[in-house]
């Protein structure tokens, strides 16, 4: 089965959504346009059931097919990012400060495509669920609606996602067994020092020569402390501490990211780090406090959904556009709550040469949406096959 030729009629339709979509971002759980948006379309095609609601503003369309039967989960994302858009394109953001720059807009375009499609031929047995989900950039929107009972509601047995990416051959696919986003952790460090005169540093315990010292043994968690062939990354992102030239300041902020792919490493990464900030700072005569906070989790594919997806994908696509060992993102992705709630899996759909995700000049490729929706309508056509 190559791209359905339904896929590639609707295309030019799909097109229409998207760049409404991307001319009107909204913000984490601040989705209420662009939930009414799909609620419409899908009372236009005609699914059987939509729950509104799920995760404060998240939309989910049920479509039944020929016959009673197992319920599968498809998932996109709605919201956008706060950054300025720089395309220069007719259907840039209307809103300053606001553009889907990661491709959400993509994403709820082609599963609504798949939505039409399937509520017009119903070749399959069971149900699809259809899920549109609020605040993926940072507000674990996916938690939300678990937490607020989806799988339950919904019946789901298992639940698939997918995300474009640049840099990726537009329409080819990519996947793994395992971990393939990281945990997408936060830290931060305030230290607690002497201040003083600058003229006369032996009268004070400088948090800056402090923090400075915590920064550079941080690098050690991930040469020194975690096994080399299990990845982690530390990144200290921000450092704040002083007010002028002339005075040693009392206390210094530190901050920034912890990236792990198994909880093992992410817990000793979380330990390591406390560790070091509050050795360091007591042995300077200083004081550490140390917060770190978990956002989601490792997105872990299972291996069985995983080789479903991927055959999917390589009956749209063919084999050989399919990579089914690629390299794991160190970004995060709070799909992972849903992975962690059901088995599936998370694929990955190539962008083309495109800016990358989260930049002011990014846009989603239009041309890959009839490749997203025949994913997903064979996906769904094979899990819930006659």
């Amino acid at each position: 089965m190559p791209v359905l030729n339904r896929a590639c009629e609707l295309q030019a339709e799909a097109t229409e959504w998207r760049r409404h979509l991307h001319a009107h971002p909204e913000l984490l759980y601040d989705v209420e346009n662009t939930a009414a948006f799909v609620e419409e379309k899908l009372k236009e095609f005609g699914v059987d059931e939509i729950i509104t609601g799920l995760g404060r503003t998240g939309v989910v369309g049920i479509i039944n097919g020929k016959a009673p039967g197992r319920t599968i989960g498809l998932r996109a994302d709605m919201d956008a990012l706060p950054l300025e858009e720089i395309t220069g394109k007719p259907w840039a953001s209307k809103t300053s400060g606001r553009m889907h720059a990661c491709g959400h807009d993509g994403h709820t375009a082609m599963l609504l495509g798949a939505a039409k499609h399937l509520s017009e031929t119903r070749n399959f047995t069971g149900r699809v669920a259809v899920i549109f989900q609020p605040a993926e950039e940072g507000g674990a929107g996916a938690l939300a609606m678990v937490r607020d009972g989806l799988m339950e509601r919904c019946a789901i047995e298992e639940v698939y996602g997918m995300h474009n990416m640049p840099g990726m051959k537009a329409g080819h696919f990519a996947i793994r067994k395992g971990g393939i986003m990281a945990a997408p952790d936060k830290f931060q460090i305030t230290l607690h020092g002497r201040g003083g005169h600058a003229a006369e540093p032996h009268n004070t315990f400088d948090p800056i020569v402090i923090g400075a010292q915590i920064v550079s043994n941080l690098q050690t968690i991930a040469s020194r402390n975690a096994n080399p062939v299990r990845s982690v990354v530390v990144s200290v992102t921000q450092f704040h501490a002083g007010t002028t030239h002339n005075i040693i300041p009392e206390e210094a902020t530190l901050s920034g990211t912890v990236r792990s792919l198994d909880e093992e490493v992410r817990s000793l990464a979380e330990r390591r780090i406390g560790e070091i900030a509050t050795g360091i700072a007591t042995a300077n005569g200083a004081e550490a406090t140390f917060v770190y906070d978990r956002a989601c989790p490792v997105t872990v594919n299972h291996p069985r959904e995983t080789e479903h997806a991927a055959r999917a994908a390589m009956d749209v696509v063919g084999p050989d556009n399919v990579d089914t060992e690629v390299d794991p993102s160190m970004a995060g992705e709070d799909f992972s709550f849903m992975l962690q709630s059901r088995p599936g899996a998370y694929i990955l759909v190539g962008n083309g040469d495109s800016a990358g995700l989260h930049n002011p000049a990014y846009d989603f490729n239009d041309e890959i949406i009839a490749t997203g929706i025949s994913y997903w309508v064979r996906l769904a056509e094979q899990r819930l096959a006659p």
